[in-house]
Order: structure tokens, then sequence, then C-alpha cells
């Protein structure tokens, strides 16, 4: 585990939202082979467009692009497919699974920016159970780092997003989080270089347990190594 900050420690939650790719399970080999074949199709520098990729949604990434005579729905709708399609060498972020299965359903939503279809194969791929209350691509008009998604993970769980922790790994995630007024801690199991960010840090679940006080409110605490 990184050295998280101790604000987080010490505060009280009504609930946890988290993001999925890079979050919850590992999804970049197969997502930059998928996104390689697009961008390569689209006569894109590969290397540099698969680092703007990850934590967006695909119809945003491909908007971004501004190609001549592409439409990005269609587009989008390809690379959901082929996604679909290539679930090799997904898995669960080390302690994710047990992570999850200790907090109370009510109490977490999934907000990802994948669509529902991906999200489901994916999690099942990684031996992650689906959520109760989750938040997908096709259930805002604005992906991240618009605050939308958040403010919608928190109202369907029935609480104020500022009273929620957000788990994210990618910028744009971190940035939706920050703007919905959300406390974020950042999980780097999936980054190959450091992430420069004021939150704290985890790069995995193992050593982090939940638990709730006499109010129902989860906290975080550490377990022994």
């Amino acid at each position: 585990m990184s050295a998280p900050g101790p604000s987080v420690f010490n505060q009280r939650y009504r609930a946890f939202l988290f993001d999925m790719d890079g979050t919850l399970l590992n999804s970049i080999a197969a997502a930059e082979r998928v996104w390689s074949r697009w961008a390569g199709r689209h006569g894109l520098d590969v290397e540099a467009f698969l680092a703007t990729i990850h934590g967006a949604r695909a119809i945003d990434t491909i908007t971004r692009q501004a190609l001549p005579g592409v439409d990005p729905e269609v587009e989008a709708q390809w690379i959901t497919e082929a996604e679909i399609d290539d679930v090799q060498g997904v898995v669960a972020i080390p302690g994710a699974v047990e992570f999850l299965s200790s907090l109370p359903g009510e109490q977490w939503a999934l907000v990802t920016s994948a669509p529902k279809a991906l999200a489901l194969r994916r999690l099942q791929a990684a031996g992650i159970a689906a959520p109760a209350v989750w938040v997908t691509a096709e259930d805002v008009d604005r992906g991240k780092p618009d605050p939308a998604c958040y403010v919608l993970g928190a109202q369907r769980l029935g609480v104020p997003v500022r009273d929620c922790l957000v788990f994210e790994d990618a910028a744009v995630g971190i940035r939706a989080g920050e703007a919905a007024g959300a406390d974020v801690m950042v999980v780097t199991s999936t980054h190959l270089t450091p992430l420069a960010t004021a939150h704290p840090c985890i790069d995995g679940y193992e050593g982090l347990q939940a638990r709730r006080d006499a109010d129902g409110l989860l906290y975080l605490r550490h377990l022994p190594r």
C-alpha cells in the first residue's frame, strides 16, 4: 500500500463511489489492444493517442479527435463491441473483491465511463459481483471530468455527494470527483509512472478495511501487514 494522507482515515462517509477500470480491475491491456486497432485504422499516432483514452467515455475520446467524416456514436459502438469481445487479461485489482464484499450493498456504487454491457463483461471477467447501484456511460450526457456521474451515483444511493469518498485512478476521474465536492482516494495499482496528486494513494486494497460506526457511517482502517 502506498502512503495515504491522513485526512480520509479521519473521516466518516455515507458511501463510497468507485470508478471501475484501473480502480477495481485492470483492463489496460485489453483496452489498448482495441484502441490501437482503431487508432491505426484512422491514421493516428497510436502511442500518443493511447495516453489519452483512460478514464473517459469512448464517445468523448473519439469526439475529441475531430476526425473528418467520422461519426462518434458509430465508432464508439464499434469500440464497445470490440472490447466486450476482448477481456483477455482483465483481472481484479489486488484485494478489491474482498474489500467490496465487506461493504453494505446500499453504501457503495460503481461510477464508470464504460457502457453497461462492457462493465458487466469486465466485472464478470475479473470475478467481481455486479453492484446494486451503478452509473454507466449511458446515464450521463457529459462524461468525466464532468462531475455529473459522481453526483448521480450519490443521488442513487440517497446521500449527498460531499459525504462520499471517491476511489479513482485516472486524471479525468480525479477531476470529476473533485468537481463533485467529494473526497478522493487514488488507486495506483495500474500506474507505470507516479501520478502527481495531493490526494491520498493506495496501490491496492490489501491491508485496507472498511468499518461502520454506531451511526452506520463508513470509515477506513489499515490492517497489520
